[in-house]
């Protein structure tokens, strides 16, 4: 243990501890083929690369050395999910409680025979001319930190079902999420990009002590409330003022206002209008009301003056809709929508270096469980982010241990598993499979289309 002593006098030994504990707890989360479940996370954290899943058995870790025990794990396996989100949320760390929300689709084009697909819109890869994709769509949720890193902390992972709709699905992940914390004062920040529907998700989150942070586009028409009017004749008026987006000389006093200077985006000026509505259509998400509600929530601008890297890029004006308790923090605001972008790079280490979208698993329950086991290998990187030393390639530049990336924790946690041992019990002999009985068929599985979203 006197080879995990930090250089500035850091005990390891606490963060080693901590680091089997959630190991322990992990295997307890686990049910039938727990060991061979919990060795598959093994593999995967000590693999160099993962091209499929019967490589991973191949790795010294995992000790049941044939290929089709990692199916086996994935199709009989039992994860308590609820069990392993409560770990999740335990071991999330402390900082402030901002949580960034987005989904993420595992392709399956060609599964013509797997249940449960839908069709998503894809920026990379068409289907038949379209920038569509049929697979399964996963909404994540974890917690963010201000620390200029990729590190993301997710808490939560959930599929949604094809043909539902994605807001009320991940209003009610949050739901779930928001009971198994303990915030104390603090009301949580969730963080959301353009994709999801600001004015739905108010009004499904209303009665919980949250904040919800939108992006909204720059052409968004919003109202003040109506100003009433003695001795006026008839119903009284729903909407007030026109706030146009696209037009300045629409916009009042700002309510809260903020200029400050960062490091990368230089000036910034943040300006917040509360008390603003839009104005809902009987049709989509409230085509069953008489009369569409009236949904208040503060409108957020900023602007700053130029974007990181190269200069010379185009610098938009980014509008943000904010409902929740109190008043928004400007400052917390725009910094924690940039971010959430910390999510994309997640999700590219997840599929890219975890290869979480590369098993061709056949049903949704077994693309759920291996989903599952990337977000705990994940965690695992990131906890041992204080016990890992910087294992780089000759061509790469020394990185201190606070900026370590997730690659250089991977390549050095194969020397971490001797250290931290496993829960797992080791393989027993079982003699010989007898195999598929001599002239039985299984005959064609069933075709399974993907399934259309309805019109609303």
């Amino acid at each position: 243990m006197d080879s995990l002593i930090l250089a500035d006098g850091v005990d390891q030994s606490l963060t080693t501890a901590g680091l089997q504990r959630f190991r322990g707890g992990l295997y307890r989360c686990l049910g039938r083929r727990r060991d061979a479940l919990f060795e598959l996370v093994d593999a995967l954290l000590a693999a160099e690369a993962m091209p499929s899943l019967p490589h991973l058995s191949l790795v010294p870790t995992h000790r049941r050395g044939w290929g089709s025990s990692v199916y086996a794990a994935l199709a009989a396996g039992e994860v308590d999910t609820e069990r392993l989100a409560e770990l999740l949320g335990a071991s999330r760390g402390g900082g402030a409680p901002v949580f960034a929300v987005d989904a993420s689709t595992w392709a399956r084009c060609d599964a013509e025979c797997s249940p449960g697909r839908g069709f998503y819109y894809s920026p990379t890869r068409h289907s038949a001319g379209q920038p569509i994709v049929a697979g399964w769509c996963y909404s994540w949720i974890a917690q963010l930190g201000f620390d200029r890193d990729s590190w993301t902390a997710p808490v939560d992972a959930h599929r949604v079902p094809a043909g539902e709709d994605i807001g009320r699905v991940t209003a009610a992940r949050i739901r779930a999420l928001a009971g198994r914390l303990a915030l104390g004062r603090a009301a949580p920040l969730f963080v959301f990009d353009a994709g999801y529907d600001p004015i739905a998700l108010t009004v499904d989150l209303s009665d919980l002590p949250v904040a919800v942070l939108v992006r909204i586009r720059c052409d968004r028409v919003f109202y003040a409330s109506p100003v009433p009017v003695p001795g006026r004749l008839g119903r009284p008026p729903r909407h007030g003022a026109r706030f146009l987006c696209a037009d300045p000389t629409s916009w009042p006093v700002p309510d809260q206002t903020l200029d400050t200077e960062d490091e990368q985006y230089g000036r910034v000026q943040v300006s917040c209008w509360s008390g603003l509505h839009p104005k809902l259509a009987g049709r989509g998400r409230w085509t069953n009301c008489e009369q569409p509600p009236i949904v208040a929530g503060t409108v957020i601008r900023v602007q700053v003056e130029h974007l990181p890297g190269p200069r010379g890029r185009a610098v938009k004006t980014l509008w943000l809709w904010w409902a929740g308790p109190g008043r928004p923090d400007l400052d917390r605001c725009w910094r924690a929508y940039i971010r959430r972008f910390d999510l994309e790079h997640t999700f590219r280490f997840c599929k890219q270096a975890l290869g979480w979208t590369t098993p061709r698993v056949r049903t949704p329950e077994q693309a759920d469980r291996w989903t599952w086991l990337v977000l705990l290998a994940y965690s695992q990187l990131r906890l041992a982010r204080p016990i890992a030393v910087d294992t780089r390639l000759p061509w790469e530049r020394r990185l201190p241990v606070p900026r370590l990336t997730p690659a250089r924790i991977r390549r050095n946690f194969s020397r971490l598993l001797p250290i931290l041992g496993t829960p797992a019990s080791p393989p027993k002999p079982c003699g010989r499979s007898p195999g598929r009985p001599i002239g039985s068929r299984r005959g064609p599985a069933p075709r399974q289309p993907a399934i259309k979203k309805a019109a609303a």
